[in-house]
C-alpha cells in the first residue's frame, strides 16, 4: 500500500473556503494535474496548491487523441492514487465525457469521485442548462464543483479542433455570461481555458470565485498546466501556452518548485505565453 505523504512541508490543508480567501487576498493559486501517487507526492512537496486529475490523462498517459476515451472507471482509478499520495493540497477529479448526460449519472459520478475516490471537487466543462443543473445538483448535496470554459477539450469535434475561443466580442460575452451562469449555479472555482489574455483579465473581476487559467493570461486568480506539458516530455509540440520547466534543472521536484515560485510572483505566464 502506498504510504501516504508523510514529509511534505508542514502546512494546512487547501479547502474550498480557503481558495476562497487566496482569491481575496490576492495570493496566486498553483494547480497542476497528477495522474498517480508518485507525482502527487511530488506537488504536495513543492507546495503547489490543487492537484488536478484530469481527463487528460486520456492523451498524455493513455495515448489518445482526445479526453473523449476517458471513462469514470479510468477517473476513479486515477484520483484514488493521487488522493494517497497527498497530505494537504486540495484534490480536483474530472467528470469524464457524457458523465452529464442525465443528473442520476452525474450524481453517481460525482459520489464515487468524492466517496470513493477521495476528491474534494469535481470539474465540470460547458455552460449549458443541462450542465448548469448539474451543478446546482452536485453543489447542494455538498459535492463542489470547478466549472471550466472556454477552450473545453470535450467539444474538440463541436471546435473543429483545440482552438482559442472568445477572440471575438460575441463570443467573449458569450464566455463572461457563461462564467456569471455556472458561478449562480453554485460552482466554487472556474477554470478558464484558451482565451485572450484580455478576456482572461475581464471574467477574473468580474467573479467572486477564484478563476485559474490555461493559456488565459496572467491576470486569473492562478495558473494550472498538464505536468508532462511543463516537464517538456509530451509527444510533439508543447502548446503554446505551456513552458518547460525541466529545462536546465536537474528533477522534476526543482521544475515543479519553480512553476510554483513563477505562478506566485506573477512571472509566469509571460506574454509569449499569451494569446491577444
Amino acid at each position: 500500500m502506498y504510504v501516504q505523504n508523510a514529509s511534505a512541508p508542514e502546512r494546512k490543508p487547501v479547502t474550498v473556503p480557503g481558495l476562497h480567501v487566496m482569491k481575496a487576498q490576492g495570493q496566486r493559486i498553483v494547480m497542476l494535474t497528477a495522474y498517480d501517487a508518485s507525482f502527487a507526492w511530488q506537488l504536495d512537496a513543492a507546495g503547489v496548491d490543487v492537484a488536478l486529475v484530469g481527463d487528460s490523462l486520456g492523451m498524455v498517459i493513455q495515448g489518445h487523441r482526445s479526453t473523449l476515451p476517458v471513462t469514470l472507471d479510468h477517473m476513479v482509478y486515477h484520483t484514488s492514487a493521487v488522493a494517497r499520495g497527498l497530505s494537504t493540497a486540495m484534490l480536483i477529479a474530472d467528470l469524464p465525457f457524457m458523465a452529464d448526460r442525465d443528473l442520476s449519472h452525474v450524481l453517481e459520478a460525482g459520489a464515487r469521485l468524492v466517496g470513493e475516490a477521495g476528491a474534494a471537487m469535481v470539474k465540470i466543462e460547458g455552460a449549458a442548462p443541462h450542465v448548469l443543473d448539474a451543478i446546482s445538483a452536485l453543489t447542494v448535496r455538498a459535492i463542489p464543483v470547478c466549472a471550466h470554459l472556454g477552450l473545453t477539450p470535450q467539444s474538440v469535434h463541436k471546435f473543429g479542433g483545440f482552438r482559442i475561443q472568445g477572440r471575438e466580442q460575441a463570443d467573449a460575452d458569450r464566455v463572461l455570461a457563461e462564467a456569471q451562469e455556472v458561478q449562480a449555479a453554485g460552482a466554487d472555482l472556474l477554470v478558464l481555458e484558451g482565451v485572450p489574455s484580455s478576456l482572461g483579465k475581464r471574467v477574473t473581476a468580474a467573479m467572486s470565485i477564484p478563476v485559474i487559467g490555461i493559456g488565459a493570461g496572467p491576470d486569473c486568480d492562478g495558473q494550472v498546466l498538464v505536468i508532462h506539458d511543463m516537464l517538456g516530455i509530451t509527444p510533439g509540440k508543447r502548446p503554446k501556452f505551456s513552458k518547460d520547466f525541466l529545462a536546465g534543472r536537474d528533477s522534476v521536484a526543482a521544475a515543479i518548485a519553480a512553476y510554483a515560485d513563477e505562478v506566485r510572483s506573477g512571472a509566469f505566464p509571460a506574454p509569449e505565453h499569451s494569446f491577444k
